[in-house]
């Protein structure tokens, strides 16, 4: 391993290579920097990543020569691009990206990272995103790295020996940071109606947003819940203030928080630092649904961009515009759902901010399936609960339409009819 700069780092990267940029907040920024810096020295790089921070500076037109991006998820600053063609998007599950690397089915020539700096033992770990980063990291012939004094060293499948590095910069970068800000009327109120489905001793499963949050606010006086999540965000350290998370019920990692991810604040990343109560694992481990099955009551609260009247969720375009990505939601909807007592659960709220209804007759043309109809149960919005489960089309539609904003119900109610006939 050679400690150098940045710039001296990235000579290593050839025209023609599979490059892989760590996820999330982890996204080692420096070093991207660096790489999008020798442009004109580059032709055809293939750059492979879920969720990202950051500028993203390789999609700027002016560099589609030299890069191509291929996204796993879309995120905001990648979306201009995947809509104009300069990137593209890869449909997967969140939990088969690991495989995907370690088959070779997508090689990878270099993989850029952000670690906490080496122990006294020299191992580093992974930080905030160990998810599908390990597998990239384990598979890449070249391995760059930050050593990163803001890195969180966390616990669990991303510690590893610094021999397996190749070339790493020293630094001292902050790690992006999430606050969501306080939550609307709206959201408080799905919160409430999510929480009142949830039952002591579940083991919880939710992303990042104010939703989410907003269930955990209002998860205080439950007992004995278990967290084996794709997602660790800071709704979760209020509730574990409360003694409210205990974990003693789970049947894997009993009593401990099982994550792939870790995104928020400071306050957060500090909490998960050095902590033997938190495990950060792989993704292909943590979203594989055999896995998730064993534990007791997993309550999955995912979100999405709409829902149709058979049931069918859309969660990563608005039609044909590439919103996000297919993530981890199919795995744990499907996990919670071969749970005993488990609650896949789909929470958003009735309107989108322009006041359309989310809950539609028909998806929007182009929109993508992320969860099928057949594996849809619970869809909340603020105006109360649909179970979906074993009912027909029909029953399926009443039920949607009953939580759908009242301002839509007549017209969702006549196009059902003319599908449906009386419901």
């Amino acid at each position: 391993m050679k400690i150098v700069s940045a710039e001296e780092a990235v000579k290593a990267i050839k025209s023609n290579d599979n490059v892989y940029i760590h996820s999330t907040v982890a996204t080692p920024e420096r070093i991207v920097d660096a790489m999008v810096a020798r442009h004109a020295e580059l032709e055809n790089v293939n750059l492979y990543h879920m969720h990202i921070e950051g500028k993203a500076a390789f999609n700027k037109p002016e560099y589609q020569m030299s890069f191509k991006d291929h996204a796993f998820f879309v995120s905001n600053n990648t979306r201009k691009a995947v809509q104009a063609g300069i990137a593209d998007y890869i449909p997967i599950f969140y939990s088969e990206i690991p495989r995907v690397f370690r088959n070779g089915i997508i090689p990878l020539d270099v993989a850029l990272m952000n670690l906490s700096p080496p122990d006294k033992h020299g191992n580093c770990s992974l930080g905030v995103s160990v998810d599908c980063s390990l597998a990239a990291m384990q598979s890449a012939k070249i391995v760059i790295a930050l050593f990163n004094k803001k890195m969180p060293r966390t616990l669990g499948d991303g510690v590893f020996h610094i021999s397996k590095i190749d070339f790493a910069v020293e630094a001292n970068d902050e790690i992006f940071e999430l606050n969501y800000g306080e939550p609307s009327e709206v959201e408080m109120q799905i919160g409430k109606n999510v929480a009142s489905i949830i039952e002591d001793g579940a083991t919880l499963q939710m992303g990042v947003g104010s939703i989410p949050n907003c269930v955990l606010a209002c998860l205080k006086n439950h007992k004995k819940l278990g967290i084996h999540t794709e997602l660790f965000s800071d709704g979760l350290m209020g509730l574990l203030e409360t003694g409210a998370v205990t974990g003693e019920l789970k049947r894997k990692h009993r009593g401990k928080i099982v994550s792939g991810l870790v995104m928020g604040t400071r306050k957060l990343y500090d909490f998960v630092d050095d902590n033997p109560q938190v495990a950060i694992l792989d993704i292909g481990y943590v979203n594989d649904t055999a896995v998730i099955r064993q534990n007791p009551k997993v309550t999955a609260i995912n979100s999405a961009i709409e829902v149709d009247m058979f049931g069918q969720i859309c969660a990563d375009s608005i039609g044909l515009f590439q919103y996000s990505g297919v993530g981890g939601q199919m795995d744990f909807m499907r996990g919670a759902m071969l749970s005993e007592g488990g609650k896949p659960i789909i929470a958003l709220p009735s309107t989108t901010t322009k006041g359309e209804s989310k809950i539609v007759n028909f998806l929007k043309h182009g929109a993508s399936v992320v969860t099928t109809r057949a594996h849809a149960r619970f869809v909340i919005t603020e105006y109360g609960i649909a179970d979906l489960y074993a009912k027909n089309l029909k029953q399926r539609a009443k039920e949607l339409i009953a939580i759908a904003h009242p301002s839509h119900r007549e017209n969702l109610e006549k196009e059902a009819f003319k599908v449906l006939g009386k419901i």
